[in-house]
């Protein structure tokens, strides 16, 4: 339903994670019996997720020990892992910064050129431990830096941006033909972010294995103030996964929903699934492992940008192990860790068996779901406060 904003101008009321809650059904299953694995192209995953590919995050060891718990981490292909042969350093003082000093000195820390024989060495560090590797490029490098990665043995390319259009122009520079790319690329390809139904519809067409979704939810960016572009990110799952609907219906070709940023707990992630997503791409989660290169700290991709920075250096802390944060045990009760366990819990306490039949789930706007009842945990900062 459209809204008057002011006379000739209207818009449509979008909602985020907070706004709305997953309706439980009239069966309930034993989460032993629920499915959680995903898959793309001709990959099998346990996890329906994705590690953002953000250098705080996300090193070739951290890569390989989420392979291991059987999600797929994604590497940044253009960050400090491709700079320099031993980035540590700067991550040490990444991490030593001042909030006031820390997106200036960072800016020049990012300025030292992007190595190609490192893009292939950290993709072959990751491939000889036997995981499925993945890497992020953005659309004005990838052309310049894919066949390092495939050489190396890169399984499935991500091309990455704050927003990624099938349609971009210019008349500075070729924009690079994203449909054309794709056809002729060796692997399948992720693409993104969007955060609408038309711009979702059109990077399907370009042959796509999946779609990125989310435009500013993360926590380090902000895209939103810097830009004023943004989307609450269960309007934009749910437009996505409609425009899904039209693709397969127009091509009989099933594109993958990757819910991208915004979620912090077990139950974020389950209602970016009950809105359509078929699996999460999570970064501050990942960023607070204990293995984490980011030492406590997180930004985003866009951080460091040398002109007009979008992301902020925040402080995550340590919640534990990348094990503990993905499934569990937990323990502690803020739905920070054993984020799949979470969603395996919420699957099987409303009843639906696989991912597909939990995207089918009933969900309710609920603006007081986050405060109704829990006054004690909101004065005490404890739980849900």
């Amino acid at each position: 339903m459209e809204i008057d904003i002011g006379i000739g101008k209207t818009g449509r009321r979008a909602y985020g994670f907070d706004d709305i809650a997953i309706v439980p059904s009239r069966r309930t299953r034993d989460p032993d019996d629920v499915d959680i694995s995903w898959q793309i192209d001709a990959f099998q995953f346990e996890l329906p997720m994705l590690g953002s590919a953000m250098d705080s995050a996300i090193s070739p060891a951290t890569a390989i020990e989420i392979g291991r718990l059987g999600g797929l981490g994604v590497l940044n292909l253009e960050g400090l892992w491709t700079r320099y042969e031993d980035p540590e350093i700067h991550f040490a003082e990444i991490a030593e910064l001042t909030p006031e000093k820390a997106t200036r000195r960072m800016q020049e820390i990012y300025l030292e050129p992007i190595k190609p024989e490192l893009v292939g060495s950290r993709i072959q560090e990751m491939k000889s431990a036997g995981i499925i590797t993945a890497g992020s490029l953005t659309p004005q490098r990838v052309g310049g830096l894919y066949r390092q990665a495939l050489e190396a043995g890169l399984d499935i390319m991500v091309i990455q941006g704050t927003v990624v259009s099938a349609e971009h122009v210019s008349t500075q520079t070729e924009p690079l033909d994203l449909k054309r790319f794709i056809a002729e690329l060796d692997a399948p390809v992720i693409v993104g972010g969007c955060a609408s139904y038309s711009t979702a519809l059109h990077l399907m067409r370009t042959g796509a294995v999946g779609v990125l979704v989310g435009v500013g939810p993360g926590a380090a960016c902000t895209t939103r103030g810097v830009l004023g572009v943004g989307v609450p990110q269960a309007t934009a799952i749910a437009d996505a996964a409609g425009a899904r609907i039209r693709y397969l219906d127009e091509t009989g070709r099933y594109v993958q929903v990757i819910a991208d940023g915004g979620m912090r707990t077990g139950g974020d992630v389950s209602k970016a699934i009950a809105c359509g997503a078929d699996a999460v791409m999570i970064g501050s989660p990942l960023a607070a492992a204990a293995e984490a290169p980011g030492r406590g700290s997180h930004w985003g991709m866009a951080t460091f940008h040398p002109t007009l920075p979008r992301g902020a250096r925040v402080q995550v802390g340590n919640l534990g192990t990348l094990q503990e944060i993905l499934t569990g045990p937990a323990h502690e009760n803020d739905g920070r860790r054993n984020l799949f366990g979470a969603l395996r819990v919420s699957m099987a306490t409303t009843g639906y068996a696989n991912v597909k039949e939990f995207q089918k789930a009933e969900v309710m706007v609920a603006p007081s779901l986050q405060s109704e009842g829990k006054a004690l945990q909101r004065s005490q900062r404890v739980g849900m406060g």
